[in-house]
C-alpha cells in the first residue's frame, strides 16, 4: 500500500511532496492531517532542502474537510484551528510551490493559495465551498482568498461557494499561471529549479520577510473566523446540509 504522502528529493534541494490519499481523494482526515504535519516538520528540520513542490495525484490536489471532520466541528468537539493547517505552508521555512494539478476544494484550495507560488490547471475545478454547507469560511480563507485572487473575485468565491474551472479563473485574470493539467507539475519543477539555484540562507530570510505581514493579517482573520463559526457552524441547518450535500 502506498503512503498517503510521498516525499522525494527529486533534485538537489528540491523536495516534492505528493499527496496521494486515494481512498479519501486527499480529503483532510485526522490521519492525513497528522501525516502532513509530520512531513513538514521533517522538511523544516532538513538542512539542505531549498524549496517544496507540493502536488496531488490524478484529478485531485486536495478536497478539503471530510464529512466526518465537518460534523465534528459542527458538534462543537473541534475547531479548525485545532488542525493547525491554516499556517502550515506559511510556517514552512523554505518557499512552497503549490502545483494544483487537480481539483482543490474548500480548505484544500485555501491551503494551496497560502503557498508562495501557485499554479492552476485549466481543466480542474477550484471552490471555496464553505457557504455551500451554511457555515462561514474558515482556514483563513476570508483573508487568503481575496488577498491572492483579488477582492472582487475572492468575495464572489467566498459568498457563492461556486465551482470555478481553472480556465474560468484564467479569464477572470487570476495572478497565477493557469496551464493544461499535463503541464502543471513540469512548470512547478522549473520554478523549483530557479529557487534551488539560490543560497538556502537567503531563501529562508526572504521567506520570513515576505510572509511576516501575511501571518499578522491571517492571525486576525482566523480569530474573526472562529467568532463567526461560533455563530454559524452549530446551526441545525448546517448539520443537515453537511449530511445531505457533502460530496455533491
Amino acid at each position: 500500500m502506498n503512503p498517503m504522502i510521498d516525499v522525494q528529493e527529486t533534485e538537489p534541494g528540491i523536495v516534492q511532496v505528493t499527496m496521494q490519499e486515494t481512498a479519501g481523494k486527499n480529503g483532510l482526515s485526522e490521519e492525513f492531517v497528522r501525516e502532513l504535519h509530520r512531513v513538514f516538520q521533517d522538511i523544516n528540520a532538513h538542512p539542505s532542502y531549498k524549496t517544496v513542490l507540493l502536488t496531488g495525484y490524478g484529478n485531485y490536489f486536495c478536497t478539503g474537510g471530510t464529512q466526518e471532520g465537518l460534523l465534528t466541528i459542527q458538534s462543537g468537539k473541534l475547531q479548525f484551528t485545532d488542525l493547525k493547517l491554516h499556517s502550515l505552508l506559511l510556517d514552512c521555512r523554505i518557499p512552497v510551490i503549490s502545483a494544483m494539478q487537480g481539483h482543490a476544494i474548500g480548505a484544500g484550495f485555501t491551503i494551496g493559495l497560502s503557498s508562495d507560488f501557485v499554479i492552476l490547471s485549466r481543466e480542474s475545478f477550484y471552490s471555496c465551498n464553505y457557504m455551500k454547507y451554511g457555515f462561514t469560511p474558515g482556514m483563513g480563507a476570508t483573508y487568503i482568498v481575496p488577498e491572492k485572487l483579488g477582492i472582487v473575485l475572492g468575495e464572489e468565491m467566498l459568498f457563492t461557494a461556486a465551482n470555478f474551472s481553472g480556465a474560468a479563473l484564467e479569464k477572470r485574470g487570476v495572478p497565477f499561471e493557469v496551464l493544461p493539467k499535463k503541464d502543471v507539475l513540469q512548470r512547478g519543477r522549473e520554478l523549483a529549479r530557479l529557487l534551488a539555484d539560490k543560497p538556502r540562507a537567503s531563501l529562508v530570510a526572504l521567506k520570513t520577510n515576505v510572509t511576516a505581514r501575511i501571518k499578522r493579517e491571517l492571525t486576525k482573520a482566523v480569530e474573526e473566523e472562529v467568532n463567526m463559526h461560533e455563530a454559524t457552524f452549530h446551526l441545525p441547518e448546517v448539520k443537515e446540509r453537511i449530511s445531505r450535500l457533502y460530496g455533491s
